[in-house]
């Protein structure tokens, strides 16, 4: 039976900044991968939280999510609509919950998620739900847990102490990662933003140049169970 991957994020696009390159990898090796996105991802831009304001600018951001995972051959995605930048105003079990129910249907043996000293609350918050959600029970099937770095994120935390211990040689599908971010045109930045297409991939050459490689993702693993 083929290995299953979840990729826990918080907000559209975390996932292809994320592990993107990594999971297309994993995929063309004949792993099965899904994408979970907990939040909405718009309405923290306004002052005030309304939804029905949002409505024609989520209904854009589902179809760049469905093109965006389409693109690295996602199984399936599955999107729900916490408030953006506002999970602690959420109870966490809720957020528990709900990676509950999708680990439980799919029954990942890997799972990909945040870094829990990100800068961003809502990064925070889903690294602590994915494990609760996930506690070394002797029925679990998840065998691996990797936080990964999010530009615009991560690095924006001081002081820094991203400290990353696996590295995934991404050479032959950045340009995927790449191609997925481009459905993102909602959410892209012009460099030098770190959320744009040269600083996915300076970084992804940064990352490579750390261990002999050209383009690398980097990841702090969590739990490694062989």
């Amino acid at each position: 039976m083929n290995k299953k991957i979840l990729i826990v994020a918080a907000h559209p696009d975390d996932e292809v900044l994320g592990c993107f390159g990594t999971v297309a990898k994993l995929i063309q090796e004949g792993y099965e991968a899904y994408t979970l996105i907990l939040g909405e991802g718009k309405t923290s831009r306004d002052e005030k939280r309304v939804v029905e304001n949002k409505k024609e600018e989520i209904k854009l951001l589902n179809l760049e999510i469905k093109k965006a995972n389409d693109i690295i051959g996602i199984k399936k995605c599955f999107v729900y609509d916490f408030p953006d930048n506002r999970f602690d105003s959420v109870d966490i079990l809720d957020i528990v919950k709900v990676i509950s129910k999708i680990k439980n249907d799919i029954q990942p043996d890997i799972i990909f998620t945040h870094y829990e000293n990100d800068l961003n609350i809502d990064h925070q918050i889903t690294y602590k739900a994915v494990l609760t959600a996930t506690r070394p029970m002797i029925d679990e099937t998840v065998k691996e847990i990797y936080s990964f770095e999010i530009l615009s994120s991560t690095e924006w935390n001081y002081p820094l102490s991203y400290n990353p211990d696996v590295f995934f040689d991404i050479e032959n599908t950045i340009n995927l990662k790449i191609d997925a971010m481009k459905e993102y045109k909602s959410e892209l930045c012009e460099y030098p933003h770190p959320r744009s297409l040269k600083g996915i991939t300076l970084n992804a050459e940064y990352q490579g140049m750390r261990v002999g490689k050209r383009y690398v993702e980097a990841f702090k693993s969590i739990r490694v169970l062989k």
